[in-house]
C-alpha cells in the first residue's frame, strides 16, 4: 500500500510571537512583536537579447533569441510593531545609529516565529540596523495598546533551519 505524504503544517496569524535576537547580546533585544511586516525577497530579472546565426523560418537572416538570468537579490525592510513597554531597548539602538555609530550598530539578527511556544521558522538578517522609530498616537481617554514601532534594513537575508 503506497504510504500517504505528510501533510504540512500551516501556521496562523492569530497564534504567534516574533523575538528579535542580535549578535554579541546574552539574551533577547527585550522584543517580542505582535506584527511584522515586509517580509519579502526578490531577485532582479536581466534580458538579454541577441541574434543568433542560426535561420528561423524563411528569413534570411539570423534569429532571435531572448534570455532571462537572475540578477541581483533585493529585500524590503522590516517594519516590527509591538506593545509599548518601559524598555528603551529599541530606541537605544536607534539612538546609537543616529549618534554617528551606525557602523557598530548594524548587527546580525535572528528572528523566529513560534506557534504554541514552539520556533517554528527562523530568519537570519545580516548587517541590520534601524531606520525608523514611531509610537501610536497618545489620547488620554483611550483604552487602547499604545504601540511601539520600529523600522529596520539590513543587507542579507535568509531563512534558516531551526
Amino acid at each position: 500500500m503506497a504510504k500517504l505524504p505528510r501533510t504540512p503544517v500551516f501556521f496562523t496569524g492569530a497564534n504567534f510571537y516574533l523575538i528579535l535576537k542580535l549578535d554579541g547580546s546574552s539574551d533577547v533585544l527585550d522584543a517580542v512583536f505582535l506584527e511584522c511586516q515586509g517580509f519579502n525577497y526578490s531577485q532582479d530579472v536581466i534580458e538579454f537579447s541577441e541574434v543568433t546565426s542560426g535561420r528561423w523560418g524563411k528569413a534570411n537572416k539570423g534569429k532571435f533569441v531572448q534570455t532571462r538570468l537572475p540578477g541581483n537579490a533585493k529585500s524590503g525592510n522590516l517594519t516590527l510593531l509591538r506593545g509599548m513597554t518601559s524598555s528603551m531597548a529599541l530606541w537605544n539602538w536607534f539612538e546609537l545609529t543616529q549618534d554617528g555609530n551606525w557602523a557598530k550598530q548594524r548587527k546580525n539578527a535572528l528572528l523566529t516565529m513560534y506557534d504554541d511556544g514552539k520556533p517554528q521558522a527562523r530568519f537570519e538578517l545580516t548587517a541590520a540596523w534601524p531606520t525608523r522609530y514611531k509610537f501610536s498616537d497618545v489620547k488620554s481617554n483611550s483604552q487602547q495598546l499604545e504601540i511601539e514601532e520600529v523600522e529596520v534594513t539590513y543587507e542579507g537575508f535568509k531563512r534558516v533551519k531551526i
